[in-house]
């Protein structure tokens, strides 16, 4: 039996640190759940599957130039995200995976690859009730590893807009 592609939806108010949110398989039934720590220092989510068990753990390096997240599945730092310094497109650097990044990040359109092979594609759905996206895991991929760093990615773009929005007020 050949295997397929992996399907993860996400709806836009994910995007948010205050709620518990859901992200749901291709039946549309709960298949993780995540939960932020509103009142920390430095942003962190935690994922868990739907028994409760803790399956990764995103956290924000503070007092960083540049938003930095550390991504933990086991108790173990699998990957480090960074937001680059660019003048104009943004730019993403994923050590310890050796995974690189490209795409339209503020419309979540980008793809993360190995070598230059797809580990997993992030994608707007249209004609959707709200805005949705999906998380399209290449077969035979960390199922977990992938959706730890599209949420780390999304928290990086999410620190860079918070303090972009501040340092204009």
């Amino acid at each position: 039996m050949e295997e397929e592609n992996m399907k993860l939806y996400m709806k836009q108010k994910v995007f948010s640190w205050r709620d518990r949110f859901y992200i749901k398989d291709e039946n549309e039934e709960d298949r993780y759940y995540v939960e932020g720590e509103l009142f920390s220092w430095g942003k962190k989510l935690h994922v868990y599957d739907m028994t409760g068990t803790e399956v990764a753990f995103i956290q924000q390096k503070v007092l960083s130039f540049l938003p930095k997240f550390y991504v933990y599945t086991n108790g173990e730092m699998i990957a480090e995200i960074v937001k680059e310094f660019t003048f104009f497109k943004p730019r993403y650097s994923i050590s310890g995976l050796d995974w690189d990044v490209s795409g339209d990040f503020w419309s979540h359109e980008y793809e993360i690859l190995e070598r230059n092979s797809p580990v997993v594609s992030i994608h707007k759905e249209w004609f959707t009730w709200g805005d949705s996206y999906v998380i399209d895991i290449e077969e035979g991929r960390n199922e977990i590893h992938a959706l730890a760093v599209v949420l780390a990615i999304d928290a990086v773009m999410q620190a860079q807009g918070t303090a972009a929005a501040g340092s204009a007020n």
